[in-house]
């Protein structure tokens, strides 16, 4: 179970650090006994094995209590996207079977009124006062069991649960703490929001494994980095390619008068890796993989990188890049990234109750990631782009079709399809092309859209266009949508609007 580390280290080092907060700084011992508590409520409150409880909170410590808290139970923790309001929240808070909503306070106002039976993330969760070890009440679960159901935008509608059991979680500790060389002299910077499997595997797991402390920060902030990574004498951090494009054009001097040493994460344009490993003296871990894969399947480590690549196969993991035909191809040929496992409970089981998804994504046995690459002759993937139509926007996997969905329910708006165009700070932004109807005024679009997805998904960009190009089955042609037109909208220049 994901706490086993935890609970092992409280017996043997029960006063070493495990999590820096604010000006707080949790043992290992106290957060075990934490734990313990948050075991003890959630039992009275009926959450036992196998039931599923959604979480809604941001970055604290109470999100990793919970977390360990659930798996302790043998609970499958729901943690979701914090930005999430209306349609899209209801959808998986009912998709997943929640039973249980733990939310904070400040994300009740999004809550629809279908929401489950709630149970408020407060301070009962990070309170040491008065607590006293109880005994553990450990269940004996195999590895293989389900510990979380982590959602990811699919390209032709609504999300997926990606159903992650709990061997997956102890195999990335494990597999990143070899990759990064870490020990419990490490202090792991992370910024990222834990609903997330980046900082879930890449930073929770990681330290766990490596009896390392973790730096628990609310949010990103470009201008404080390397400030809170002197203040909690960080020595690396995770990261999305978004991440380090921001840092490179806002720390633009040289500055090694820090501790960090490497930033593990995937994403990064060769242009911007450079620049941070030469200007600030860190070595930039590129990786390659997604939630289903158990977080990363290939990585530049520190005994085996290459400049431009996303490093070697990970331990355990099977790679091909095939062609049309899952065929397998030579270096150096372009194909789909394939990937499966060669022992249970590293990659996920499956998508949460929909097998037809799970089936198509598992193809002749290979998991097919829909991303296009190639090895080189030494045995080093390359990233090539997506072969499926999902935008990534600052680090977020976003379906088109969710706010295609949204749109059309604008009077206005006769029809729409939206894509992805390149973007040097966040990788891609998104452009809205509408097909409108008498009355339509791009400049209302994202008002239009507030309270219908999340900010993260609203359009950037609104084109205008007299139709939208699809095939004869009406699969929209995106491709031919990526131009940008003389007449596109910025909404960035709203406030500029004459």
């Amino acid at each position: 179970m994901i706490a086993d580390a935890l609970y092992a280290r409280a017996a043997a080092t029960p006063d070493r650090p495990f999590l820096l907060f604010g000006e707080r700084t949790i043992t290992y011992g106290a957060m075990a006994a934490l734990v313990d508590s948050a075991v003890e409520r959630l039992a009275a409150r009926g959450v036992a094995a196998g039931r599923t409880v959604a979480m809604l909170v941001g970055n604290r410590p109470g999100f990793l209590v919970a977390w360990f808290a659930l798996s302790e139970l043998g609970a499958i923790a729901v943690p979701l996207n914090t930005a999430l309001v209306g349609e899209g929240l209801r959808y998986l808070l009912e998709q997943s079977e929640a039973t249980l909503l733990i939310v904070e306070e400040e994300f009740r106002p999004n809550l629809p009124a279908t929401a489950p039976a709630l149970l408020a993330m407060d301070e009962r969760f990070e309170t040491l006062d008065g607590l006293t070890r109880a005994p553990r009440r450990r269940l004996a679960l195999p590895g293989g069991t389900a510990n979380a159901i982590l959602y990811t935008s699919g390209t032709t509608g609504l999300p997926k649960g990606a159903v992650i059991p709990n061997a997956c979680y102890e195999l990335a500790g494990a597999h990143m703490t070899d990759a990064l060389g870490l020990t419990e002299a490490d202090r792991v910077l992370v910024f990222l929001p834990l609903f997330h499997a980046n900082p879930q595997m890449y930073g929770v797991m990681s330290c766990l494994h490596a009896g390392a402390a973790l730096a628990l920060l609310p949010r990103f902030s470009a201008s404080r980095l390397l400030d809170d990574a002197r203040r909690y004498e960080a020595t690396g951090f995770t990261y999305v390619g978004t991440v380090l494009s921001i840092l490179a054009k806002r720390l633009t001097e040289p500055d090694r008068d820090h501790g960090l040493r490497w930033a593990v994460g995937g994403g990064a344009p060769p242009g911007v890796w450079r620049e941070i490993e030469e200007r600030l003296g860190i070595a930039v871990r590129e990786l390659y993989g997604m939630t289903e894969t158990g977080g990363w399947v290939t990585m530049n480590s520190v005994t085996a990188a290459r400049f431009g690549s996303v490093g070697a196969p990970r331990p355990d993991t099977e790679i091909r890049v095939v062609d049309a035909d899952d065929a397998p191809l030579p270096p150096g040929a372009k194909g789909e990234i394939v990937v499966r496992p060669a022992r249970p409970g590293l990659m996920f089981d499956g998508y949460w109750k929909k097998p037809e998804a799970t089936v198509a994504a598992t193809r002749n046995l290979w998991l097919h990631t829909g991303d296009r690459g190639f090895f080189d002759e030494d045995g080093f993937l390359h990233f090539d782009g997506r072969l499926k139509e999902l935008i990534r926007r600052g680090g977020e996997m976003i379906a088109p079709a969710e706010i295609e969905l949204a749109l059309l329910k604008h009077p206005a708006i006769q029809d729409c399809a939206v894509v992805g165009v390149p973007d040097d700070i966040l990788g891609e932004e998104i452009k809205a092309v509408v097909v409108p109807r008498p009355g339509f005024d791009p400049w209302e679009v994202a008002s239009f859209l507030q309270g219908r997805v999340p900010a993260f998904m609203h359009p950037r960009f609104v084109e205008i266009r007299p139709e939208i190009p699809k095939t004869a089955t009406q699969k929209i042609q995106r491709h031919l949508l990526l131009d940008r037109l003389a007449g596109t909208v910025d909404l960035r220049t709203a406030g500029k609007r004459s």
